[in-house]
């Protein structure tokens, strides 16, 4: 998801490159009066606040604009992004939008200011006046409007500015130029985003070997925390001993030595298109981890896929894998296959949950062959990069 804050003073043309850029790039308009408008006309319980305040001469506050804002980005979760037009106007609006951005898991990937001299506002605007039969296109109240910009929204400026995202654009330059600088632009924030899956299921749902077939068809990175402990056990580090003795007690091995390994992973894969994390998270814990490193690397979670397979097929599969050179530590018994599915079901069902609740969980029917299931998840990555 893309999401963008378009400034400039009065006259510099916003609304004509912000029609250039949802037409392009798939966004959802956000214009602040328009949305509104919208709810004052569709009678909502927030518009028929807003129109009372109105009708009071009163301002409409920060926070039923907020919830409005709110409202809109939840109805239009199928669109690839957001472009933001007259909102944040103020300082504190700017920390509400950025508030809000992670309350619904996302955030703002940059503001463009389209950058004007005041003397070129004034004429572009009377200029605008001669033919748009509006009453404010005159000097008096275009000075007053542009005076009225450069007071509260240049501190906001400041603000995206010291977060790094700010991106000011000569906006004198003709609309075809200028619309080739903000698509410079957008691309590059196109190029940042990542494509980040995890993938759920019971141990035997084939998660593993299907992951790694994504990846590789995909150009994803494969994160997957048993291969990752398997090394350390192989190389014989101190690591690796603590690793084998907790895995022939049946235990799972401590976030401290996952977590570290995960974001040692992410530090050294440059250029990746996205990663496929297989076995992380597997509890509440975990899950906030893991929202953390990916935040720390300006990424989160696109899609949760859980891969679906009866409790029986799970035991048969996980039984039969422990006769051949596949064996897994917890594979060599029945009653560590029954553990491994119980401690499954204990720690991993309510992260699984949690996702369901935030981002909503695909489930993907294991049962077939392997080409077959492939291609059930083949299809829900392709939906995911057609997302982004």
């Amino acid at each position: 998801m893309m999401n963008i804050a378009l400034f400039g003073p009065p006259g510099a043309g916003k609304g004509t490159q912000s029609e250039r850029i949802i037409n392009k790039y798939k966004l959802f308009y956000i214009s602040t009066g328009d949305i509104l408008r919208k709810e004052i006309a569709d009678e909502s319980k927030l518009g028929l606040e807003a129109k009372n305040i109105i009708a009071s001469g009163g301002l409409v506050s920060d926070e039923i604009i907020v919830q409005i804002i709110e409202k809109t980005i939840k109805e239009n979760q199928e669109s690839k992004g957001f472009l933001f037009d007259g909102f944040p106007r103020t300082y504190i609006q700017a920390y509400i939008l950025e508030g809000l951005m992670i309350k619904l898991n996302t955030s703002l990937n940059c503001l463009i200011s389209l950058e004007v001299e005041e003397e070129e506002s004034v004429t572009r605007l009377l200029e605008r006046g001669k033919t748009s039969g509006r009453s404010d296109d005159n000097e008096e109240v275009i000075r007053n409007r542009l005076k009225e910009y450069y007071d509260k929204t240049l501190p906001v400026l400041q603000f995206y500015k010291d977060r790094g995202i700010y991106q000011a654009i000569n906006g004198s330059n003709s609309i075809a130029e200028v619309n080739s600088d903000i698509s410079v632009i957008l691309q590059e924030e196109l190029n940042k985003s990542l494509l980040n899956f995890v993938m759920f299921g019971y141990p035997g749902s084939g998660r593993g070997s299907q992951g790694l077939a994504l990846a590789k068809k995909y150009g994803l990175e494969y994160v997957a925390t048993g291969k990752m402990l398997d090394e350390e056990i192989k190389n014989n580090t101190e690591i690796g001993m603590q690793i084998q003795e907790l895995y022939n007690n049946g235990q799972l091995v401590p976030d401290e030595i996952v977590v570290r390994l995960i974001e040692q992973k992410l530090e050294n894969s440059k250029g990746v298109k996205g990663f496929i994390f297989k076995g992380f998270p597997r509890t509440l814990v975990q899950s906030y981890i893991l929202d953390g490193l990916l935040k720390k690397h300006g990424s989160s979670i696109a899609e949760i896929i859980e891969i679906e397979v009866p409790t029986l097929e799970l035991i048969k599969r996980l039984d039969a894998r422990s006769k051949t050179d596949r064996c897994m530590p917890y594979d060599n018994s029945t009653t560590k296959i029954v553990q491994r599915l119980h401690e499954h079901e204990i720690k991993t069902a309510p992260v699984i949950e949690k996702y369901n609740q935030l981002h909503g969980v695909k489930k993907i029917d294991g049962m077939g062959t392997f080409e077959e299931v492939f291609e059930r998840l083949s299809n829900e990555v392709e939906i995911g990069f057609k997302k982004i």
